[in-house]
């Protein structure tokens, strides 16, 4: 693969404008169509000064990897293209050496990608602080906390498969050096109302799913719960299954984070007893049941699953059967209870589904943060990470209280986004020592005001409306707001005294509009009472607090008889509006990092960008007034060492290196290019360029120097080649001409060589054949006289001895023809010898009579040697088999009729393997000794015949028995306490083992045994015992021995019988004096 392209600016090889500071022209089309152009080019983040922009591309792109993290490590958030990863270094690198505490802000609608965008930048904040075990583990809790949350706080919307339906802050904390101690989350406006109900297309929080798809059938047994999704009416089928979602894989990742993150098993169980409890409460339905006094009253319809919530959760049926039909309301010293209708009761049983819900959420994230906090006490730096929800606006009046809250917290944070983004300007232009200009922006603080103002903001009237006596509607309720806002500007109502909207068709009745930063938007005035009441009946709590699941019951404190408060608890919508105070106060402690997140499409397909879409989330995100203020002064600021070097250029005096000071280089250079003094200003460390045509002007002269010096550096780097060539080749020929002659030489001194030799050769092989004709010469004279003088000798002794011949001829005749006979006879016996094998009978047949000893004992002496000869190539392991062999010969044969069988099989002695088999680990343990033989035997029962199994061991100096199962040692004995081995003549495997009597081992009588090995056992027993002892064991071989059994001798007798089994022996008690072994 091609080495990725390092940028080494943020204006290299620019698609489109990488910051919108630099757009122009600045306006809503050409922004849509720089996101467009660099979204198709897979360029998903783009910056508008600090603040990055993410569009969500749904799918996979590779741009996270380990490399990505390492290349956007330590860099200057401008010195490489857009990426999260730089914001996040910024944000990581100011909190650890500039000890500035940090917070990431994360918005945008759902599906826009936010949670995905949390999870990168904390991803890149663990890979790149230390590391260490203690820093990993905390770091991966911090990492683990997230599916958890996922799983109870998540669901798929029609806009998103995993839709964050919470607002989440966590504030990460950090020591001294940079490295994770710990973590605290915030949640927020938990969408609980999901619970009950889920709008068509859309499921239910992911964990009920998850939960019925992937635990097993003993959990769900255990929980008195089904796998069918249908079997719930709190689950909406038509979207029960999402593509691409594993849901059991997801429930495994669940409960391996849960332990990660340090939740008990018990506690995990509590926490699913507690989703399977809501889960049933959807199943109990009612039905109206008429009294006497002719008032309604509810009754559970199928009290089966009343009964089975109550077995999970620990509580009395019939107090929770009553919570669900009646109603007490106490005033000072008063008791009223009334009964509940059939839709009072739904009201209460779907009250309590999302309170209970709703606590156990709130309770895992503290559970969470008791995990997670920091152990020490020492001073921490802290990076808030914040996931929530965007602005949203639904179309046909679908806005609802949900969207009031969450529109009214995006005001919060455009607000602080402005003041802090202003703030951020002017410190940067009174640190650089550069005139503030003031800059006009639109301030939504009017908007915020008439939200929250506590006399006459909407949630005060809203407070004031649940709280007041008397009938309350969420009529009632836009009633007064017509009344206290219908001379505000940003307040809109059919109903309200101003007459401008009487006539407004696009505004119900039944609704208001409000005229927030990012538009103007519907809601639907129906729920708001109710929702902001969020009122759960206090026999409910009380119920839910006489649980004897201790988790549930910790879940309801006010329903504590001991503690009760006739007080009203605080409303959703003031509860929300402190939660907000807190965080914005929180957050303006902090140094500001933002992370706008868009979605492309609502089709949540890759390679789609949907203008509308896009301009509609730019319009309510508010980027184009965030680019504004981020221009009104100036554009474009950079330090004098980076610009200096990326223009120098530019200017013969600053090219190519320039000596003094940057600044003073930047002046020369501005000068140089007579760029208008208005366009630009010199900052204490920085430069500032007012209006990005002039930083585009910098770049297209840096770019046509660059080309021209690419032709300048191509010119010189062409003649440097050319000449380096024709230098090489020169030397190339002044090589190559020395090893020629170099070759041309050696080649002319091999040919005189060559013919030198062939004149020697010729030479001296004349002179060779003169000596040679001279010897042969000398030779045959010498012969000459020799042969001369023999014949005269011949001659000489002939006339001498003749008269001797006659008188000894017979007998020289006799001995001659003798010796020429044997001399025949050995000639021949050397071309007719056998085999060199020790079993080779056949030796070649006498000649002659009178040779028949000498035949003999040439037989037996070739015999000796050709063994001896075979035994020589024998190893000592082979020497010690044979050995063995003989020892059994000697012992056995055509003694006992089981020996032919043994001939051809191996000692192998080890049979079980006891040193590699980890079964017999103990057993190897307590045997120090080497082991000669390991195999299991049947140890014939003393009492009736029958047989046990037992692991038969021969050691140097014991004999040991042991248990074949445990590998126990049940018997010791030494073997100075052998005195002899007993066994039939027959074809059996059964021997007796007789014991020196008085001696320990014998108390218990001798040993009876049956082996499919019992020659090579009897044989290594017999060695082993002589090599300690030096003294021979008996091997008595007969068809009836006696044993010694306890106190008493029993006779053991073979007899010959049919078996029942086939060819295996058996054995019987017959009598106290008589052992019968059937042989067959």
């Amino acid at each position: 693969m091609a080495k990725m392209e390092v940028k080494t600016s943020l204006l290299d090889n620019m698609i489109g404008v990488g910051d919108m500071v630099l757009l122009e022209p600045l306006n809503e089309e050409t922004f849509i169509n720089n996101l467009k152009k660099r979204f198709d080019h897979s360029e998903i983040y783009t910056y508008i000064g600090s603040v990055v922009i993410s569009v969500n591309p749904y799918r996979s792109l590779p741009i996270y990897s380990p490399e990505k993290v390492e290349e956007y490590r330590n860099r200057n958030f401008y010195e490489l293209s857009p990426h999260i990863f730089a914001l996040s270094d910024e944000a990581y690198r100011s909190l650890r050496d500039q000890d500035k505490d940090q917070c990431i802000l994360i918005t945008g609608e759902s599906g826009a990608g936010k949670t995905e965008a949390s999870k990168l930048v904390m991803s890149y904040v663990a890979a790149v602080c230390g590391k260490g075990a203690e820093v990993n583990q905390v770091k991966e809790q911090l990492l683990q906390s997230n599916p958890v949350l996922e799983a109870f706080g998540n669901a798929k919307t029609v806009r998103n498969d995993n839709s964050s339906r919470f607002g989440k802050y966590m504030d990460i904390e950090f020591d001294f050096k940079g490295d994770p101690l710990g973590g605290v989350i915030s949640n927020y406006l938990l969408e609980k109302s999901r619970v009950v109900k889920q709008p068509r297309g859309e499921r239910n929080f992911h964990v009920f799913y998850q939960l019925l798809s992937g635990a097993s059938e003993e959990l769900l047994n255990k929980l008195k719960l089904e796998r069918d999704f249908s079997k719930y009416n709190y689950l909406s089928l038509d979207s029960a299954k999402v593509n691409g979602v594993d849901d059991a894989a997801n429930f495994r990742t669940v409960r391996n984070a849960m332990q990660i993150v340090g939740f008990m098993d018990h506690e995990a169980e509590s926490v699913l007893a507690v989703v399977a409890a809501v889960l049933k409460l959807g199943n109990i339905e009612f039905k109206p049941e008429s009294r006497v006094n002719g008032l309604d009253e509810s009754k559970i319809k199928d009290k089966n699953e009343l009964k089975e919530i109550c077995e999970l959760t620990g509580i009395d049926q019939s107090v929770l059967e009553r919570a669900f039909s009646f109603r007490t309301v106490e005033a000072k010293q008063e008791k009223v209870s009334t009964t509940l209708n059939v839709a009072q009761a739904y009201y209460a049983r779907d009250a309590l589904a999302k309170n209970l819900y709703s606590r156990l959420f709130s309770w895992l994230v503290n559970r969470i943060n008791e995990s997670i906090k920091a152990q020490t006490k020492v001073r921490k730096k802290v990076m808030g990470v914040l996931d929530i929800y965007g602005f949203e606006i639904f179309e046909n009046a679908d806005n609802s209280f949900e969207q009031f809250i969450i529109n009214y917290c995006n005001e919060k944070l455009q607000q602080i986004f402005i003041e802090l983004t202003l703030k951020e300007e002017q410190e940067e232009y009174i640190r650089e020592d550069i005139e503030w200009t003031h800059i006009d922006y639109f301030n939504n603080a009017i908007i915020c005001d008439l939200i929250e103002n506590n006399t006459n903001g909407i949630l005060a009237m809203l407070d004031e409306e649940c709280l007041r006596p008397g009938t309350v509607t969420d009529e009632t309720f836009l009633e007064k707001l017509n009344q206290v806002c219908a001379t505000h500007q940003h307040f809109e109502s059919r109903m309200s005294k101003c007459s401008r909207f009487l006539n407004d068709t696009s505004l119900p009745h039944s609704c208001f509009r409000i005229q927030h930063y990012a538009g103007k938007v519907l809601y639907q005035v129906e729920g708001f009472v109710d929702k902001n009441n969020d009122l759960l009946y206090r026999d409910l709590s009380q119920a839910m607090w006489k649980a004897s699941h201790a988790l549930i019951k910790s879940l309801f404190p006010e329903g504590n008889p001991a503690k009760i408060n006739l007080k009203r608890p605080p409303t959703a919508g003031s509860q929300f509006k402190a939660s907000v105070a807190t965080l914005m106060k929180n957050l303006q402690t902090k140094n500001p990092n933002y992370i706008r997140c868009i979605k492309p499409n609502d089709k949540k397909a890759a390679h789609i960008f949907t203008e509308a879409l896009v301009c509609h989330q730019i319009r309510y995100l508010g980027l184009l007034e965030n680019v504004r203020v981020r221009r009104a002064g100036y554009a474009f600021r950079q330090a004098y060492e980076p610009c200096l070097e990326r223009y120098k250029m530019l200017c013969k005096q600053t090219w190519p290196h320039w000596k003094g000071p940057a600044r003073s280089g930047v002046e020369v250079l501005f000068n140089e290019l007579e760029i208008p003094v208005e366009e630009y200003s010199f900052g204490r460390s920085k430069i500032f360029i007012r209006n990005p045509r002039t930083l585009f002007k910098l770049e297209d002269l840096r770019k046509q120097r660059l080309e021209d010096l690419a032709t300048l550096i191509q010119k010189i780097y062409r003649g440097w080649k050319c000449r380096t060539h024709f230098l090489l080749m020169k030397k190339s020929q002044i090589v190559i001409a020395a090893w020629y002659r170099r070759y041309a030489q050696q080649k002319r001194y091999q040919q005189t060589k060559s013919s030198a030799l062939v004149i020697q050769s010729y030479i001296r092989g004349w002179k060779a054949r003169k000596i040679l004709r001279e010897l042969k010469h000398q030779k045959r004279c010498k012969e000459a006289v020799t042969t001369i003088a023999a014949y005269w000798h011949g001659t000489q002794v002939r006339r001498e001895y003749r008269k001797f011949f006659r008188a000894n001829a017979g007998k020289k005749i006799y001995e001659f023809t003798l010796q020429r006979i044997v001399q025949k006879y050995f000639l021949e016996m050397k071309n007719k010898m056998p085999s060199l094998s020790p079993i080779d009978k056949n030796w070649p047949s006498r000649p002659y009579l009178f040779l028949d000893s000498t035949h003999k004992e040439l037989k037996r002496i070739f015999h000796l040697w050709r063994c001896k000869k075979y035994r020589d190539q024998f190893t000592d392991q082979q020497k010690l088999i044979y050995e063995e062999k003989l020892e059994a010969s000697e012992l056995f044969k055509d003694k006992k009729a089981l020996y032919p069988s043994s001939v051809g099989q191996p000692f192998q002695g080890a049979y079980l393997e006891i040193n590699k088999n980890p079964k017999y680990k103990k057993l190897k343990d307590a045997i120090e000794e080497k082991i000669i033989i390991a195999e299991v035997v049947n140890k014939i029962n003393r009492a009736n015949g029958k047989s046990t199994s037992r692991i038969f061991l021969l050691t140097n100096n014991n004999l040991l028995l042991a248990d074949q199962k445990s590998g126990q040692i049940k018997s010791e004995v030494p073997l100075v306490d052998v005195t002899k081995v007993s066994m039939s003549s027959q074809n059996d495997g059964f021997f007796a083992v007789h014991l020196k009597e008085g001696s320990e081992a014998a108390s218990k009588g001798d040993f009876l045994f049956s082996s499919d090995h019992l020659i090579e056992m009897a044989t290594k027993l017999y060695r082993t015992t002589l090599s300690q002892t030096k003294q021979k064991l008996n091997i008595e071989i007969s068809d009836e021995f006696l044993v010694q059994f306890r106190q008493d001798k029993v006779c053991v007798k073979f007899i010959q019988g049919n078996q029942k089994n086939g060819s295996v022996p058996t054995c019987k008690r017959k009598n106290n004096r008589l052992l019968e072994v059937a042989v067959p």
